[in-house]
């Protein structure tokens, strides 16, 4: 079955990538939408200008495509963007999103195509934990969340960093996968990755208690166990 997987460079996407590629599945595209908006309903939006380096640390051909950000129209752009490819299945990342994934669906159906959600309904907490152990490279790149902080951009998840997310979870209620737009994460290393890409130098934009990351300098390397 030929495939593409919707790419945002975040978490969810990569680890939905490398699901299904453990599933045999042929990645024909990663797909990376960016929205004209400083915010959409379906994507994701900090860092989403890294999604070429990121995949070409992948080894997988990537089409970046716009849309409007307004909602419901960008719904419709995203299928018309969809029906161009050659494909018999998209891949998203969803988890808990009822409103991205009816969407995703409804374009499969229009358009004869499979959805495949290999993260959907999983419980959050397992979910990062396995990412983590996967040794995903994980940096939250936007935050946008009672007790998630400035000092929180930047951060690489790791297993004390986990702990400290889990007792925000419960303190403040944050969907321990950002979900609900509590945070956002760009994946810089991983199981999947030839390469890597280390974020050398960004700025912090920050608007009363939410903000994201501009990743001003960075650079791909190769990975020494390859």
């Amino acid at each position: 079955m030929k495939v593409a997987v919707l790419y945002s460079g975040g978490k969810d996407s990569n680890y939905a990538l490398y699901l299904v590629m453990k599933q045999g599945l042929n990645i024909k595209y990663l797909l990376s939408i960016k929205s004209k908006r400083p915010d959409s309903y379906m994507f994701h939006i900090p860092c989403i200008d890294l999604t070429r380096q990121l995949a070409d640390c992948i080894g997988i051909p990537l089409i970046q495509s716009h849309v409007s950000g307004i909602k419901e129209q960008e719904v419709d752009e995203l299928k018309k963007i969809i029906s161009k490819l050659e494909i018999d299945g998209i891949v998203s990342g969803s988890i808990a999103s009822q409103y991205q994934k009816s969407r995703i669906e409804k374009i499969c159906n229009e358009l004869n195509l499979k959805s495949i959600t290999p993260l959907w309904q999983r419980d959050p907490e397992k979910l990062l934990k396995e990412m983590i152990d996967l040794e995903f490279e994980i940096m939250i790149v936007g935050v946008a969340a009672h007790g998630l902080d400035k000092n929180w951009l930047g951060r690489v998840l790791d297993e004390k960093n986990f702990e400290e997310l889990k007792k925000l979870g419960k303190s403040h209620g944050i969907h321990l996968s950002g979900e609900g737009g509590e945070y956002e994460t760009i994946v810089l290393d991983g199981p999947i990755f030839k390469k890597k890409i280390e974020i050398e130098n960004y700025d912090i934009l920050w608007h009363y208690s939410s903000g994201y990351i501009v990743v001003k300098e960075y650079k791909l390397t190769d990975k020494k166990n390859l």
